[in-house]
């Protein structure tokens, strides 16, 4: 079992390792941002590094230290970190690149990998390949580069798996404090889940940030995402990076539906993980959360002074999920008595410019806006450029802001549409004053459905995906019956191995029936299913018309209200993967589907399913009947059932379309592939 990272994140002593530029680079980081424990340059020829006198080796160290850069080739790097697991330091940063990261090109990289986690030992450290990292808490910087960040007493930690990227963030200028900036390399030991509890595990540190190319450890996640809870602490990450992995499943339409995302999304969402999708986004709803973590709602007030700028806000909110309430009748008293009788009230509100300057009557206005029935009041101001312009005429907005926050109590935001129109000396005074100053107004309100995510209820773990890669696919008949065994719900059919028992198998189901053709993957774009079938010559005549291995005869369900997909596919990555969507004929065209992590509960399937396009028809849309619900909710579960039931096996199901009428819900079709 590995040790705390907690001194080599929070170190007393630091020893860096290696005489070149980057090494230079670790103590004079330190140096500048007031590092005040010990620093201890190593180097077996070099007399000083910046100032400092330089130690021969690990072993003439005064003592072992809490964190050491290893800045040498990745060769020594493994004689380094063992020597410094064996005098029991708390743990390195492995600088080195050429392991695991390089097998294509070298194949002793993954053997050099190996060699490293068996050096290292219990000790723990980041990468290989990796930056290392910046804790603006203490001064600490592990670092071999520039950054733009400063000392801050609190404030939100990132982790990142590419380092690049992590210079870029220290170098913003939004006004977000930054505690920690950490790099996880190729995660060899210490992977992001596991640096994100040590993190978070700092009072001081008041929301996390994950950059996210692959997900590893998915029970590391689930606790991860367990101790954010108990702390109260949100998380929001931004995941990039495409996977192959759920490509496997190509048999089915499920695969294409979910996607290669889905897993990631479904994962993320079941832990409660805020997810956006750029980096000034991530940036500006990691400042959300600083000053007020999540938000209770998705409702917004947004406050400009121009027409153009409110409609600015309600069209830019329909890429988003946040909603502007009508204001109520005690909004609109107090707004007309701050603003007069010449403003149009509504949500957003355009209050021109006639209190412009009068600061009290300004701040009567914005502190109108807000209600109990609003998440966030964000004022759209943008500041003029103050190498070419006078922006002290924009104080009086400020003043009034804070002025409305600090009489309210409630929570208030300035967006600029542009985010260089928000000066960073202006986000840092607002932010002391805990008004959340957003850098562009997408940005801002991409922020706040992001911080207005429901928090899911704490569920079971996640089903974890067996490693099996071999598969087999099951007749449809074999797949619906081993189904129904769970509990599903299937028409009355019968097989018919060759055109001499069409006729017979036609007759004992009766009619009206369907006939399908056997051996065929997708049958309907293959013309392997005729429907409608009202004697046993016409199912003959059909059956001659197809290319198959067999048949198929089943009786035709009727009164359907509508056709569901039902899918399972596994994701080495993130578990097993239920897709949720419009069936048969229309499940390509419609392109309308859910995706949830296994296992999940009726409600939260049944909050997947309210959210489909084709939610109207299962209600009963325009006075139809509606279908039977707690049917659908059967047949889900008897999937679930089964997937639960033969985890170590299964690769993939489909059920298209589980046909849904009033009374029941019946697959009416059905795939199953899975390992022998």
């Amino acid at each position: 079992m590995t040790r705390s990272l907690d001194r080599l994140l929070r170190p007393r002593s630091i020893a860096v390792v290696g005489g070149g530029a980057w090494c230079k680079q670790v103590v004079l980081q330190c140096q500048k941002m007031g590092f005040a424990g010990d620093l201890w340059p190593v180097h077996p020829k070099a007399d000083q590094i910046q100032g400092l006198p330089v130690y021969r080796s690990i072993d003439a160290l005064p003592q072992a230290p809490d964190a050491t850069f290893i800045g040498v080739n990745r060769e020594a790097t493994v004689s380094i970190v063992d020597q410094l697991s064996q005098g029991g330091a708390g743990g390195a940063v492995c600088f080195a690149s050429g392991f695991l990261e390089a097998q294509a090109e070298d194949a002793g990289g993954a053997d050099l990998q190996s060699a490293l986690l068996a050096a290292a030992g219990d000790m723990p450290f980041l990468g290989p390949n990796c930056y290392g990292y910046v804790n603006y808490l203490d001064g600490a910087l592990l670092w071999p580069d520039q950054h733009g960040g400063k000392r801050v007493d609190r404030g939100v930690a990132i982790i990142t798996q590419s380092s690049n990227i992590a210079i870029n963030l220290t170098m913003q200028s939004r006004g977000l404090p930054l505690a920690y900036v950490v790099t996880a390399g190729n995660q060899a030991q210490s992977g992001i889940a596991d640096i994100g509890m040590a993190l978070l595990a700092d009072d001081r540190v008041t929301a996390l940030g994950l950059h996210i190319e692959g997900i590893g450890d998915l029970r590391a996640f689930e606790a991860l995402a367990s101790r954010a809870r108990e702390l109260n602490k949100p998380i929001v990450a931004i995941k990039v990076g495409q996977s192959d992995q759920a490509r496997a499943a190509t048999i089915s339409h499920t695969a294409s539906l979910a996607g290669e995302d889905a897993g990631a999304a479904a994962l993320l969402a079941r832990l409660g993980i805020a997810r956006v999708h750029a980096l000034p986004s991530f940036l500006e709803t990691l400042k959300l959360m600083h000053v007020c973590g999540h938000l209770p709602q998705n409702t917004l007030a947004t406050i400009s002074c121009s027409g153009g700028e409110a409609s600015l806000a309600a069209d830019s909110a329909l890429a988003h999920a946040v909603t502007f309430p009508p204001l109520n009748a005690r909004q609109s008293t107090d707004l007309r008595a701050a603003l007069g009788p010449r403003v149009a009230l509504a949500n957003p509100l355009d209050y021109h410019t006639y209190i412009w300057r009068d600061v009290p009557a300004m701040t009567r206005a914005f502190a109108a806006m807000a209600d109990p029935g609003i998440a966030i009041t964000i004022l759209i101001v943008d500041f003029p450029r103050a190498d070419l312009c006078d922006p002290s005429d924009w104080d009086c907005v400020i003043a009034s802001a804070i002025g409305a926050a600090r009489e309210t109590g409630r929570l208030y935001g300035m967006a600029a549409t542009l985010p260089e129109l928000m000066p960073e000396h202006v986000a840092q005074q607002l932010m002391a004053a805990g008004v959340i100053p957003f850098s562009g107004l997408s940005e801002a309100l991409a922020a706040c459905a992001a911080a207005a995510t429901p928090l899911p209820i704490p569920s079971d773990p996640i089903l974890l995906p067996n490693d099996q890669t071999d598969a087999t696919v099951l007749s449809e008949a074999e797949a619906k019956q081993v189904l129904a065994d769970h509990g599903l719900r299937i028409p009355k059919s019968q097989r018919c191995a060759t055109m001499a028992r069409v006729r017979d198998c036609s007759v004992t189901i009766g009619y009206p029936q369907v006939l399908k053709g056997e051996g065929v993957a997708h049958k309907t774009e293959s013309g392997a299913v005729k429907l409608n079938l009202m004697s046993a010559d016409d199912a003959y005549v059909a059956a001659s018309e197809m290319t198959a291995t067999g048949f198929l005869i089943e009786e035709m369900i009727t009164g359907t209200v509508a056709e569901l997909l039902i899918g399972v596919v596994k994701d080495p990555a993130h578990g097993f993967v239920l897709t949720l969507g419009a069936g048969g004929t229309l499940t390509e065209i419609l392109q309308d589907s859910i995706s949830l992590l296994l296992p999940t509960t009726d409600s939260a399937i049944q909050a997947a399913l309210s959210q489909l396009k084709i939610a109207p028809l299962l209600n009963g849309y325009r006075g139809a009947a509606p279908a039977d619900m707690a049917a659908i909710l059967r047949a889900i579960r008897a999937v679930q059932d089964y997937c639960i039931a033969h985890r170590d096996s299964l690769q993939e199901i489909e059920v298209n379309p589980l046909i849904c009428t009033p009374a029941d819900a019946i697959a009416a079709d059905a795939l199953l592939r899975r390992s022998l």
